[in-house]
């Protein structure tokens, strides 16, 4: 990926029932760009959240599932889609 804004590698915090319980370990699930990189969400992170130094990036790539619409014979498929668990070294992300 070329320079992008922080806010174009991390799409938003996802805010699930295994997020929720994330937080307890202090790391933080994020819905990122699919071509983001480990090295570019660490950072994304650390430019958006301010005083929080990220440990470690873990990525899972999904694949979109196939739908159909209506009763067209033709399927089609819901978006590629990464997720990301980040871990912090210190500091918090507030939540509100």
């Amino acid at each position: 990926m070329a320079k992008t804004s922080p806010y174009e590698i991390i799409e938003f915090m996802m805010t699930t029932e295994k997020g929720t319980l994330l937080k307890e370990l202090n790391q933080y699930a994020f819905k990122v760009s699919p071509r983001a990189t480990k090295l570019q969400i660490a950072s994304a992170v650390e430019a958006i959240y301010e005083g929080v130094k990220v440990k470690s990036v873990n990525i899972m790539n999904y694949t979109g599932k196939p739908k159909r619409s209506g009763r067209s014979p033709v399927p089609g498929k819901r978006a590629d889609w990464k997720k990301a668990i980040v871990a912090l070294a210190e500091g918090t992300i507030d939540i509100a």
